[in-house]
């Protein structure tokens, strides 16, 4: 088996967000084993699953030791392969260090001719700077669950109460009692 990144929408119109991985042998495989483990609380609307494999991904540190400033930055359009047709690739980002159960958030798709063009296009926007990493995703890469599934899949989840772990509040610590001898 082989590690699977999952991105769960919790409702329509959201974007997808990366929560965590799950093992499985096949793409249909990692979205049941997705299903199961992000899904049970709270509600979803959709969920995408890529190959780690598939994934291209930089932190902010790694970009600057590539010499990747806004200063030095190029044109996205210099790195493009020469000839190489265009793809879509999905474009995730993480800005906050904040402990949260989503590593980084999709931000949208661009056309590129490979993840490193992706990664240009994304730094050229106006709120790259503010990002601590990036997950760039070939858009063929993802499986993505059936709209028919939805009603088996994340209804049942929807009236399911969920708390996060932080918000169940510690109690008194029990007295134990010696028995006298």
């Amino acid at each position: 088996m082989s590690r699977w990144e999952v991105f769960k929408q919790d409702a329509p119109g959201k974007p997808h967000q990366a929560v965590g991985s799950v093992h499985a042998t096949d793409a249909r495989h990692a979205l049941i084993n997705a299903a199961h483990v992000f899904v049970r609380r709270p509600a979803a609307a959709s969920l995408w699953v890529a190959h780690a494999s598939a994934i291209f991904s930089r932190t902010r540190q790694e970009l600057a030791a590539q010499e990747l400033s806004t200063v030095d930055r190029v044109d996205p359009a210099a790195t493009a392969a020469p000839g190489a047709p265009l793809e879509p690739y999905e474009v995730f980002r993480k800005s906050s260090n904040r402990r949260s159960m989503t590593f980084a958030d999709h931000v949208g798709t661009v056309e590129a001719s490979s993840a490193a063009h992706a990664l240009e296009l994304a730094l050229a926007e106006p709120t790259a700077d503010t990002a601590l990493a990036w997950w760039i995703v070939p858009t063929a890469a993802i499986a993505a669950s059936d709209p028919a599934d939805a009603p088996a899949w994340f209804e049942p989840a929807r009236d399911k109460l969920y708390k996060q772990q932080s918000q169940y509040g510690s109690g008194p610590t029990p007295t134990v009692r010696r028995a006298d001898p």
